[in-house]
């Protein structure tokens, strides 16, 4: 590798990554040292919008101050005991948490897959203590094109090859449907021996923000209900407030057994996340059954507590349904008059623009690139598919800018 001397400061990042970092990562090229609301500037020292959100981690904007100051504070007075020792500010946390959230019980923990991991081990005790399903022996339905994070035992129901390939043997007891096909529930919970639970994403957002049919969740819900069957909503990356709701299941009044948070439960700005469940289903929990160093530290306690607020003070949930209407309207417009696009979907701050081209094609990342040029940074997702979400702290004035950059990118490209 030559030297990285000489070299301006985003080559020199980039080459560093290159040389020293696994390779597990294709980015953007943009190199990042500044964030501030909707904003982020590169080191070189442009600006641009954030239209990623660090996948809706970042829903209250970058650095938000309150969410900041209460990590300061609490940094400088006690970061870690472990769960060996109670410290003050976790009771306080879970009790803002469960009050939130309407449950009775959290446990915590650091990420969205140690959540999802978490939702699974008491989903299966639960099967086993609570229903009389012969141990070893629980399946847990999910589904087709999802994504719940990256561990052995998730991978082994996901069906990206990228994810799988070379990585088995996989963790058995899952079965997969079609996502979006309640029939495919029943069948499947009809066919299949002792199902303890179902898995699931409101709306699929790394399959290229899959928006179920109205109805769905509501009646996938009942299935669940019928069958004594848990229902797991993942909502780590459509949670608090992306969605125009605070949960995306709140769309249509549907309570999950187990809910899964992550991501903006701490505002980008330290790894939190959290499983809630009532009472009947936490308690088969024991001592030393589960747990982690990290998950419930005081000072993610307090990072959590100052996000939510944030939340609720700025009506988050709100201006993310009023924003969203009117970036799919506007963009929908456009479409007609775009062989680009192919159409636009999502619901809230959580939106994706089809590109109208094959997946293979490097379409939807060359059309990234130039938005980058144009000041905005989007991804691409499942090769035509580019997501947008933007930080819900975004104004309307700020939108509406970010929709023409959006429109003039696609015409001049």
């Amino acid at each position: 590798m030559k030297s990285t001397e000489n070299i301006n400061p985003s080559t020199k990042s980039i080459q560093l990554e290159n040389q020293y970092g696994a390779h597990n990562y294709h980015p953007l090229p943009v190199v990042l040292n500044k964030g501030e609301g909707v904003f982020v500037w590169d080191v070189e020292g442009k600006k641009y919008y954030d239209f990623l959100s660090a996948y809706s981690a970042v829903n209250q904007g970058h650095c938000h101050p309150k969410i900041i100051n209460s990590l300061k504070d609490q940094a400088e007075t006690l970061t870690l005991t472990s769960r060996a020792f109670y410290n003050d500010k976790l009771g306080e946390y879970e009790k803002f948490i469960t009050s939130f959230f309407e449950f009775d019980k959290v446990l915590p923990m650091n990420t969205g897959a140690e959540a999802v991991e978490t939702a699974i081990k008491l989903c299966r005790k639960y099967a086993y203590e609570k229903k009389g399903i012969a141990e070893e022996q629980a399946n847990i339905i999910v589904c087709e094109n999802n994504f719940h994070g990256r561990t052995t035992t998730i991978i082994s129901f996901s069906n990206d090859e990228d994810a799988r390939k070379n990585f088995g043997p996989y963790t058995p007891g899952f079965i997969k449907i079609p996502y979006d096909d309640t029939d495919a529930l029943e069948n499947a919970i009809k066919n299949t021996e002792n199902v303890a639970g179902f898995l699931v994403e409101p709306i699929q957002g790394e399959a290229g923000v899959y928006v179920p049919q109205e109805g769905y969740l509501k009646k996938a819900r009942e299935i669940c209900k019928q069958n004594d069957i848990l229902f797991i909503a993942d909502e780590v990356q459509t949670g608090i407030a992306r969605t125009g709701k605070l949960l995306a299941v709140d769309h249509e009044n549907v309570k999950p057994d187990i809910l899964i948070l992550g991501k903006a439960l701490s505002g980008g700005v330290y790894p939190v996340s959290a499983v809630l469940a009532n009472d009947h289903i936490m308690e088969v929990i024991k001592p030393g059954q589960h747990g982690s160093t990290f998950g419930g530290n005081p000072l993610a306690a307090v990072v959590a507590i100052a996000a939510l607020k944030v939340v609720q003070e700025e009506k988050l949930a709100e201006n993310a349904e009023k924003l969203g209407k009117i970036f799919r309207k506007e963009l929908s417009q456009f479409a007609k008059n775009n062989d680009l696009v192919k159409f636009v979907r999502g619901k809230g701050l959580l939106n994706a623009i089809v590109i109208n081209d094959s997946e293979d094609s490097s379409t939807a990342w060359d059309i990234c690139i130039k938005l980058r040029d144009n000041g905005l940074l989007a991804k691409p997702t499942h090769g035509n598919i580019i997501r947008f979400a933007p930080p819900l702290v975004m104004t309307e004035t700020q939108l509406n800018d970010c929709i023409s950059i959006i429109k003039k990118t696609f015409i001049e490209f």
